[in-house]
């Protein structure tokens, strides 16, 4: 009987071993099947992040080599060697001229200028840059825009700043563009080391697995632009229905920097 129960413990040891490496094979599998599908996502936002940055370069250089570069050469024509051999109104009009080309270019380049880093948000910051791009949204009468900045006490780092202004823009587009939305409602709130950014608007949307569905197909570029900007941030992104299945929200969710965190604990605000 003993010899009995000893073969049986010994089968059910075996048995347990054989099961435990089958599922550990099973668990490495699953592992480098996760590992890999997480290179080949990583792998897609950085080649959208320089497809979008390529874009940018390729945008401003036609700027430049459309725009710019036939206001020059046309304010170099007037300011040619024969400009001294032209009586004096002749060269009062073709230095009026040549200066009237040359404040269009300045006024051209300090556009592109602005479309790379927005005065407002330089100088003002997040708050008041949102605010402007909500009142021209509304100024446009195509949808009414509001937002709301309820804890923005203090700036947050430049780099912060310009990335979530650039995927609220982002967002923005695709709304306008998607939704058919007559509202789109921001506000900002702030709980511990975190920020967070929420939209809501009343038109056609995404919930998250549409986001990731997306993300992982070869189109959606905006929204591509979107994921890698977050990386950058080590942020994150939530899309889903409200309950009432009447709007979508979208989350922004954003780390602040421990100096801002430990200055919010001590009551430090400017």
């Amino acid at each position: 009987m003993l010899f009995f129960g000893t073969i049986g413990m010994l089968v059910l040891t075996i048995g347990m071993i054989i099961f435990i490496i089958f599922h550990q094979r099973k668990v490495i599998r699953y592992q480098l099947r996760f590992q890999k599908l997480e290179f080949q996502q990583q792998k897609t936002l950085l080649n959208a992040s320089i497809r979008f940055q390529e874009e940018e370069r390729q945008r401003i250089a036609a700027d430049l080599h459309d725009d710019a570069g036939p206001l020059l050469a046309t304010a170099r024509l007037y300011l040619n060697e024969n400009l001294v051999n032209l009586d004096k109104n002749a060269q009062l009009q073709s230095i009026y001229n040549a200066k009237q080309i040359i404040d269009d270019t300045i006024q051209l380049i300090r556009n592109i200028s602005h479309s790379l880093m927005p005065p407002t948000l330089k100088n003002f910051g997040l708050e008041s840059a949102v605010n402007d791009l909500f009142q021209k949204i509304s100024g446009s009468g195509s949808l009414n825009a509001s937002c709301r900045f309820h804890d923005y006490r203090e700036r947050l780092l430049p780099d912060q700043e310009l990335i979530i202004f650039r995927i609220i823009q982002e967002l923005i587009n695709n709304i306008l563009k998607h939704s058919n939305s007559s509202f789109i409602h921001l506000t900002q709130n702030i709980s511990g080391p975190k920020l967070y950014i929420r939209m809501h608007h009343d038109g056609r949307g995404l919930t998250q697995a549409d986001f990731e569905k997306l993300n992982k197909s070869g189109g959606g570029l905006g929204l591509k632009n979107i994921q890698s900007r977050l990386k950058l941030l080590q942020g994150r992104i939530f899309f889903e229905k409200d309950a009432s299945q009447t709007y979508y929200k979208i989350t922004i969710e954003a780390p602040r920097s421990e100096e801002q965190t430990v200055k919010e604990e001590k009551g430090i605000t400017y």
